[in-house]
């Protein structure tokens, strides 16, 4: 039996755009699921499962609320790596955690490092069945002066198939769980040093990062670290992997451990309509839509989702978003493409279109990457369409582009996970699904 097959988490929705002469594939569905090492990772657990751990292992009822705060603040506020490490508990408890648990994180198989700073790590996750090639997915780090943000993943591959975007020509192999989740936000404080006592990256000065407090030091505030902002706008569709990335954000926010502000942690959606009023309710982060157009006609080809949840539908559950204030704005993401949605009419109907909605608008030229159809707007043609959303009040910043040179940069992530196995091109076929 293929993985697809016992993997109904996501539907094939066929239906054929117009003009087409054969269906469109809204959403993939996962060859792969995810299937527990004998020694899983206490990575990504929140208080209530290290809770469970503690019971396993035979700590005492009395005693269960103690070690786990133990744990979580050696998980989450130190950084450890080992059991060892965890000095503020006996060796016959960090002996019978190691016996079972491990605080492994995703392997980095690679790292690259941009001309401007960007860093990209390919990490490296197990595959369902064993023996079979292992699947990797893309984290970024962009550190700028007043921040260091680091672009994570919530898929290997991806749910959607955006024309425009690099990740969306990449086959849906699995999900991420929370602790792989949770995994890519650690493994950048181990490699930037982002840790108390903890040392930076080889190469780099240890007086270009915040300097580590001593045992019993506050937590470093979040001006001070490294990395300052999470988002999620890496491989993958969040909210196809709804609970995992809802469990993940929560213990990346949670005051005692990762402690960053919900309002430095972004999740961007391409409009999964009937889970975004979830995001709000039950992880409270900032929302990014990835809009990139006015008119359901050219968003059915950069988003072909938009053909299930069209434009009125997507801006509805905006407007509807818990927690929406002019201090919570929506950030709706426009990638700018030339000859496609840059004209001062697509800037006009997008101020029609948020109207009454606390919003921001992310302009994105267009990253290049290879084989795609699309070309950058020019740039000339971006600030003007800028200048007529401020005017018309919105703050319309322009992303810089950074780490193209390395394809770090926005849309163009896709793993080098590209081989396929027989069983997988299989699966493929039957899903009338070609490389």
């Amino acid at each position: 039996m293929f993985a697809a097959d016992r993997m109904p988490m996501t539907t094939l929705h066929d239906c054929a755009a117009p003009g087409a002469s054969t269906p469109a594939i809204l959403e993939k569905t996962p060859l792969e699921r995810y299937v527990p090492p004998a020694k899983p990772s206490l990575i990504g657990l929140s208080r209530a499962e290290l809770g469970a751990v503690c019971a396993r292992i035979g700590v005492p009822p009395a005693q269960q609320r103690m070690r786990v705060q133990q744990l979580w603040h050696w998980l989450y506020v130190r950084g450890a790596d080992c059991f060892d490490a965890m000095t503020s508990m006996s060796k016959e408890l960090r002996t019978a955690l190691g016996s079972h648990y491990t605080l492994a994180r995703p392997e980095i198989v690679a790292e690259q490092i941009s001309a401007d700073g960007t860093r990209k790590w390919l990490l490296r996750l197990p595959g369902e069945h064993e023996g079979e090639r292992p699947h990797d997915v893309e984290c970024v780090y962009i550190p700028e002066t007043d921040r260091g943000t680091l672009c994570i993943s919530s898929q290997v591959g991806c749910t959607l198939n955006c024309s425009f975007c690099h990740t969306g020509t990449q086959r849906l192999v699995r999900n991420l769980t929370a602790g792989e989740i949770v995994g890519q936000v650690m493994i950048a404080r181990d490699r930037l040093g982002d840790w108390p006592r903890k040392p930076g990256p080889p190469g780099e000065a240890a007086s270009s990062r915040p300097a580590a407090p001593g045992v019993g030091a506050r937590v470093p505030s979040e001006a001070s670290r490294l990395v300052s902002n999470v988002v999620m706008m890496g491989m993958g569709e969040p909210l196809y992997n709804f609970e995992a990335v809802r469990d993940a954000l929560l213990i990346v926010a949670d005051n005692e451990g990762l402690a960053l502000s919900k309002r430095r942690v972004t999740l961007s959606t391409s409009g999964v309509v009937p889970l975004i009023g979830r995001v709000g309710a039950e992880i409270g982060c900032m929302l990014a839509v990835s809009l990139h157009a006015v008119t359901d006609a050219v968003r059915n080809e950069l988003v072909p989702l938009n053909r299930k949840y069209p434009i009125a539908d997507l801006m509805e559950a905006c407007r509807n978003y818990p927690g929406l204030t002019n201090a919570k704005r929506i950030t709706f993401e426009y990638v700018m493409l030339k000859g496609v949605n840059d004209q001062l009419a697509d800037a006009k109907a997008l101020i029609k279109l948020i109207k009454g909605i606390p919003a921001k608008i992310n302009l994105i030229p267009f990253n290049p990457w290879p084989g795609t159809r699309y070309d950058c707007s020019d740039w000339d043609q971006i600030e003007r369409f800028s200048e007529y959303v401020f005017k018309a009040g919105y703050s319309s910043p322009v992303r810089t582009p950074r780490g193209r040179d390395i394809l770090a940069a926005c849309g163009q992530l896709k793993s080098t996970t590209e081989k396929l196995s027989a069983r997988e091109r299989l699966a493929l076929r039957a899903m009338a699904m070609t490389e």
